[in-house]
């Protein structure tokens, strides 16, 4: 049955979670499906930033370690991302970036599995997993002698040898926006003998995640996507109890000792997750990120990420039968699996040529997305070669009648051809 864009109108004056989008600033005649990258902008950060720097900073000068905060605000917004990630307050820190993360949470891992197993010295990920991630493991690997090993989504189980000491997987796919199954996938690690390690960045605040039920030993994730927290926000670390104290985080700076305002001269590692903290952290950035985490914590009281996660499948399922239904016949794939179980919050059509341009032309007409190129090595998977043309789904700012004028648009730039014009096949530095 046809779905009319009245239909999708309907659907928005019945949704609960439709107040939600008066928390953000997003600009007139802007569809926004580029959430999976950068969040929206929250409505509260720029009084948040500016009170930071006008009073708090410029002010309260610094006092402001004491008298607003500041020193604890790491653990405090750690202790809210928490509440959306299945973790227990206290386990998580907003520190540093994703990449600096993960450095230190796999060093960690490494170290422990060759004290408990010295034999296991492999690491082991999927291939499509996002780079930055296996460029951190590339290069400790060879400082420390392990081996790399990357397969494919469908051989991970299979590869779990006797001899990996860690499997490091991204719960949901940063092309595909195909997500594991965390606790099946954990305890298949575990009963291999390997430790389990997450990256959430395209998890945390858009699906549900439960890292303590799952009995993951690490995870990481980011600040700046589904967590609203503005470009550059700072990023997250978690680490299951039983392992916070066993060893030292290699970047042993003075924010991770146990009394860093002694100022001696030996490195003695704070209790549990406060030793996941490295040097002096960005005040400014970590306000606006807890922002950004409030607009999640919001949705609590109509239901928190189970409403969420609802209301994004509906949008990715609207989305993906309005193109096959209005888009036939123009070369696009589906990247993305139609599972409910195995799906993110993002929609990846591909297509053989101009997909880089197409969207360009979306985003001359306002609708946001991006742009990911093929993989020229993958001869599998579900995106092979083919480029990639990315939509995330915020459920918190986009609506059903949003999905409608999107697809509209992808319809219409279709058809028209526009997207072949010079102006949109010239690539920036980012895509």
């Amino acid at each position: 049955m046809t779905t009319t864009q009245q239909d999708c109108q309907a659907l928005d004056e019945q949704d609960p979670l439709r107040p939600l989008r008066d928390l953000f600033l997003i600009p007139e005649g802007t569809l926004y499906l580029d959430g999976n990258s950068l969040g929206a902008m929250p409505r509260s950060a720029p009084a948040r930033v500016a009170d930071v720097v006008t009073r708090e900073w410029g002010a309260d000068l610094i006092q402001s370690w004491n008298k607003n905060g500041w020193f604890m605000q790491p653990r405090k917004v750690g202790d809210k991302i928490a509440r959306l990630i299945g973790a227990d307050p206290g386990t998580v820190v907003a520190t540093d970036s994703t990449s600096v993360n993960l450095f230190k949470v796999l060093s960690a891992a490494m170290t422990l599995a060759a004290a408990d197993r010295p034999n296991a010295k492999r690491i082991l990920s999927e291939r499509s997993n996002f780079p930055t991630d296996l460029y951190i493991a590339e290069a400790l690997c060879k400082e420390r002698g392990f081996e790399l090993v990357l397969v494919e989504p469908h051989g991970i189980v299979e590869a779990l040898t006797a001899d990996v000491a860690v499997l490091m997987l991204t719960h949901v796919n940063y092309r595909t926006g195909a997500m594991h199954d965390m606790p099946a996938v954990t305890a298949a690690a575990h009963a291999a003998g390997a430790l389990m390690l997450w990256d959430l960045a395209h998890s945390a605040g858009a699906v549900p995640v439960d890292l303590t039920g799952a009995g993951a030993d690490y995870a990481v994730g980011c600040g700046y996507k589904y967590l609203n927290g503005g470009p550059g926000a700072p990023a997250f670390v978690w680490v299951n109890p039983r392992h916070a104290e066993r060893f030292w985080q290699p970047l042993a700076g003075w924010w991770g000792h146990a009394t860093p305002f002694d100022f001696t001269p030996d490195y003695r590692p704070a209790p549990g997750i406060a030793r996941y903290q490295c040097g002096t952290q960005p005040m400014i950035s970590l306000a606006a990120l807890e922002c950004g985490v409030d607009t999640l914590l919001a949705s609590e009281e109509l239901g928190g990420m189970a409403a969420l996660r609802k209301k994004s499948l509906a949008l990715t399922d609207l989305f993906i039968g309005l193109v096959d239904e209005r888009c036939q016949g123009h070369g696009l794939g589906l990247a993305t699996p139609l599972g409910h179980a195995q799906r993110g919050s993002q929609v990846c059509l591909t297509r053989d040529e101009g997909a880089y341009a197409i969207v360009q032309a979306l985003i001359a007409r306002g609708v946001v997305g991006d742009y990911r190129a093929g993989d020229p090595s993958s001869g599998s998977g579900r995106t092979g070669s083919k480029d990639i043309l990315r939509f995330g789904f915020t459920p918190l700012y986009i609506g059903f009648e949003d999905v409608w004028t999107a697809v509209e648009h992808l319809r219409q730039v279709l058809e028209s051809g526009e997207w072949q014009r010079p102006e949109f096949n010239t690539k920036h530095a980012v895509t």
